[in-house]
């Protein structure tokens, strides 16, 4: 029983730790917690394989997993260190020490972060280590022996007073490590759990109470308050019946909801920049650098409003990290020019107020059209998890090198001077998105009556469009299906073909070509290092 509540100290130990740097966390900034700061030191230092199971595994919810992850391992580090305060008090507090040194580390290391976002790790740990000692010491307390009836054989004589029974906990704790002898000690059940309740209202109060003070950074207020400016080249109408899903259930709509976005970022806390004070600074290969406001981005006579489709470079075959929108922003390109661009750039250093850099190809940015510093998304402004108050869009090249979120800067550079954060993990350079086709529905595995029933999906080549997309029922000839009508060459667009199943097993296979003739390959390939290729088959099953 003693070594189950040593472990129970531990982690309650630990979750004070946690709870007083959540605290000092709100009052300094949320991604100076140390939860935060040790998950993203973890995001750094994994393995690409590593990170290409989560995303391929948990997708957009890898960085809940990461979390949890995290306080797995701080779980069980509280408990060895509860079981090894039961021998040894100063080891248990020297663990603690070592984890708030962690934190320190992982905090200050960031590249956006400074000294004073260590002070949570160090505080923490701390109190975490004072509350450790005041669990364990009811488990360790002297044993009182019984008194002797005076006058009894073997009796002692008279002691002197005895000290008064209330004496300090570490003048008990002192005792019990100069006598070695554990069968001497007291458990003293009701003091531990009346301790231990301490320990859960402190950790519960200010781990909650960090939590609150944290809200005090959220933008979220002054973005519901923003108004987006009136386009002065609006993106075209819609053609009659562009969107099919109205008319095909299990079809991916034309248009995602911002809610339904994906996203894949490193980010384990929302960047939350304040529009009044939002900085966009321009550097390096330019005549004239400057730096814009958020206002000077939205005055201007030069915004424009574009239906684009995204997507990520880890979209496995036949997966769903893509996603269109309806963008409000400026040209890109013009940004550049009116700086002064030099033409020695071949590469755009592109930085998010989180640190992560991206390597943008500057020919892409200067003759892709369309490519733009986005401030709107399907007519309000950016959702901050997905680049509020500004981000980058390439249109044709994956996200990871023309998609930068919370973007706060711009250097002109070259592939020889930098290297940005993907290009050193072994990704390309330059990363056009490859043909790309999907079925939607039937659902893979599904059963449903045989009969006429839709297949249907969606099929993307941004900036070269879709001209056509065939469909393979059981090995087949492809046969053509009916195409969305086109908006533009960014979007996706959407297919069709009513199918007449018998009862059985089926396999349906779809490929796109796009506008300059090129059909998808069969040649399956992982995202790694340019985005995954093959054709997407799947299984169903009619009755």
């Amino acid at each position: 029983m003693r070594r189950v509540l040593a472990a129970l100290a531990g982690l309650l130990a630990a979750a004070v730790a946690l709870g007083v740097a959540e605290l000092v966390a709100g009052l300094i900034g949320r991604a100076s917690s140390p939860v935060v700061a040790v998950g993203d030191a973890a995001i750094t230092l994994t393995p690409e394989w590593a990170k290409d199971f989560a995303i391929r595994n948990f997708g957009e919810n890898d960085k809940i997993v990461l979390v949890g992850g995290v306080f797995v391992v701080i779980a069980l580090l509280a408990l060895a260190i509860g079981l090894v305060s039961l021998r040894s008090r100063l080891a248990g507090v020297l663990g603690l020490v070592v984890f708030g040194a962690v934190g320190v580390l992982a905090a200050v290391t960031r590249p956006v972060n400074g000294l004073l976002d260590g002070l949570p790790s160090v505080v923490g740990p701390l109190v975490g280590a004072v509350a450790l000692l005041f669990l364990i010491a009811p488990l360790v307390a002297p044993r009182t022996p019984a008194p002797a009836t005076p006058g009894a054989p073997g009796a002692a004589a008279p002691e002197a007073p005895r000290k008064h029974a209330d004496e300090t906990v570490m003048e008990q704790l002192r005792e019990v490590l100069a006598s070695g002898d554990r069968k001497g000690f007291a458990l003293d059940r009701r003091r531990f759990f009346l301790t231990s309740g301490v320990a859960v209202g402190a950790a519960v109060v200010t781990g909650g109470g960090g939590r609150l003070l944290q809200r005090r950074f959220s933008v979220a207020g002054d973005r519901a308050d923003l108004a987006l400016p009136t386009p002065s080249s609006a993106a075209p109408a819609l053609p009659a019946g562009a969107d099919l899903s109205t008319s095909t259930p299990g079809l991916t709509p034309l248009f995602t909801k911002n809610s339904d976005f994906y996203r894949v970022d490193t980010a384990i806390t929302v960047p939350q920049l304040s529009p009044s004070s939002y900085e966009l600074t321009l550097r390096g290969m330019f005549d004239s650098p400057r730096t814009y406001s958020l206002q000077d981005l939205f005055e201007r006579d030069d915004v424009i409003e574009r239906d684009i489709t995204l997507t990520c470079v880890s979209n496995e075959v036949g997966g769903t990290l893509a996603s269109t929108a309806r963008w409000i922003g400026v040209p890109l390109k013009n940004i550049l020019e009116e700086n002064g661009i030099q033409s020695g750039s071949d590469q755009l250093v592109c930085r998010s107020s989180d640190g992560m850099t991206i390597g943008t190809p500057t020919e892409s940015a200067l003759n892709v059209p369309d490519a733009m510093l986005a401030f709107g998304m399907n007519g309000e402004p950016l959702l901050v998890e997905h680049g509020f108050p500004v981000r980058m869009l390439v249109p044709g090249l994956y996200g990871y090198v023309s998609a930068c979120k919370w973007l706060t800067e711009i250097e002109a550079s070259t592939y020889d001077a930098f290297d940005v954060y993907w290009t050193a993990r072994d990704w390309a350079t330059d990363a056009p998105i490859k043909v790309f086709s999907r079925v939607d529905t039937p659902a893979p595995l599904g059963r449903f009556p045989a009969g006429r029933v839709a297949i249907a999906g969606v099929a993307w080549a941004q900036t070269r469009g879709i001209a056509s997309v065939e469909v393979q029922v059981d090995g087949g000839a492809f046969t053509p299906a009916q195409l969305s009508p086109e908006v533009n060459s960014d979007l996706w667009r959407q297919w069709v073909l009513p199918y007449d199943f018998a009862p059985g097993q089926h396999s349906i296979t779809v490929r796109a070509t796009d506008g300059d003739g090129t059909t998808q390959t069969t040649d399956r390939a992982r995202p790694k290092p340019n985005g995954a290729t093959g054709l997407h088959t799947i299984q169903v099953i009619t009755t």
